[in-house]
């Protein structure tokens, strides 16, 4: 038999799942096929992410197809096109006063604080405050039972009665012996001894006057009034109490709230002008502000400066007095304060917004930008002055009237267009 019928004969007896897989070439295709797929998905998916961001980059950077004309970094990163007009606003310098002020931290501080306390001691009969109320000196507040001080000045009374009808009694006996003596009725020894009787009695009737007085005083003290004109704290004692000369809290509180007073600090270095200002009979104005610095509380003026340096602070303190009629400052209120040192006049003042601080031409300087006739900024070195709030002076290399640049420097180079608000001409 030939041998190869024979094989075929023998693959024919092997059942089917015995025999070898046929080559795999389908299968590799399939996989090629299948990768090829997943490439060509990736890259579509690429294609659309670049295609969304694209756009966003070109409003971030540039202009419409400065990406795809491949031209860097985005103008405000390098020099500035000559076509590309910026969008900016200007003001104008003018002639104005600069305030030149000296900053510090204050405390409300009030001319008068008084402890009401009682001068006698007894039942306290009467409150007659409020707990807050604004008193005037003299308003009466409390009252103490009189009566024991009431009965002390009748019997001081009666007592200088006595010595008064006792001393009269004297003094004519002694208008009688001076009668007698010259009869000789009556021996020289009497009426020296009448005549010291006299003065004793003249001696005991002025201390029964001043008893008088002292019982007069202490029944007035009963009727306790404010000292001063202000505002009455919370109530120290109730009515029914006993009170004391020695009760350390008293009955209330009075604070003197107009006019008041602000306390605050200032360097040494700033001494020396501020006497100056005062000594030639200048009134150096100070306002209070709020916590935050941005509402103004009261204007008043400069008192006086304290008379030694405090050496670990290196600072004076100053006293301001304000009217407070508004009663805007309370206190104890801590205040953020302006002392105004002094009032420069026609100088040359700009927004501090339109100050600039680099090396526009390769020398670090403080310098503005200029808006010219045709449109186009200059680059212009300044010599700044005092700054006042949002304006600061200009000592040298600005010209009043000249146009320049608050807003939208940022992306301004020299020689660039600039494009101006509607109301600039």
């Amino acid at each position: 038999m030939n041998p190869v019928d024979a094989l075929s004969e023998k693959e024919r007896a092997t059942p089917a799942a015995l025999q070898e897989p046929p080559p795999p070439t389908r299968t590799r295709r399939r996989k090629v096929v299948l990768i090829l797929i997943l490439v060509g998905v990736a890259v579509l998916a690429l294609g659309v992410v670049r295609h969304i961001r694209h756009p966003q980059q070109r409003r971030a950077f540039g202009p419409p197809g400065f990406a795809r004309r491949g031209f860097g970094p985005p103008p405000f990163f390098g020099p500035q096109a000559s076509s590309d007009v910026v969008s900016v606003a200007v003001a104008r310098a003018a002639l104005g006063d600069v305030v030149i002020r000296i900053p510090g931290l204050g405390t409300v501080t009030p001319l008068a604080t008084v402890t009401v306390k009682t001068q006698i001691s007894g039942y306290l009969q009467a409150i007659a405050f409020t707990e807050g109320q604004l008193v005037r000196k003299g308003d009466f507040l409390a009252q103490i039972d009189p009566r024991p001080y009431q009965a002390a000045l009748d019997q001081a009374k009666g007592n200088l009665a006595r010595d008064q009808a006792q001393l009269a009694d004297d003094e004519l006996d002694l208008t009688r012996y001076a009668d007698l003596i010259k009869q000789d009725a009556v021996s020289g020894q009497q009426l020296d001894t009448q005549k010291y009787l006299v003065a004793q009695y003249v001696g005991t009737v002025e201390s029964d006057k001043a008893a008088v007085d002292a019982a007069a005083v202490n029944l007035a003290y009963c009727h306790i009034v404010s000292p001063i004109t202000g505002r009455v704290g919370l109530r120290q004692v109730d009515a029914g109490n006993y009170v004391t000369p020695g009760d350390t809290n008293g009955i209330v509180v009075v604070t003197q709230l107009q006019p008041i007073t602000v306390i605050f600090p200032v360097a040494e270095d700033e001494v020396p002008v501020i006497e100056q200002r005062l000594a030639s009979g200048a009134t150096l104005e100070v306002e209070a502000y709020d916590r935050s610095d941005s509402k103004r509380l009261a204007v008043g003026k400069l008192l006086t400066l304290d008379n030694e340096i405090d050496p670990t602070t290196g600072t004076v303190k100053l006293r301001a007095e304000f009217d407070n009629r508004a009663n805007t400052l309370f206190p104890d209120q801590f205040v953020n304060v302006q002392l105004v040192e002094n009032v420069l006049h026609q100088q040359i003042v700009i927004p501090g917004a339109a100050v600039r601080r680099g090396a526009p031409n390769g020398v670090l300087s403080t310098f503005v930008y200029v808006v010219n006739a045709n449109h186009t900024v200059s680059v212009r070195p300044i010599n700044l002055g005092v700054t006042d709030g949002d304006n600061v002076a200009v000592q040298s290399g600005l010209k009043v009237g000249e146009l320049i640049v608050t807003e939208g420097a940022d992306r301004l180079r020299d020689g660039g267009k600039v494009q101006l608000p509607r109301h600039i001409s």
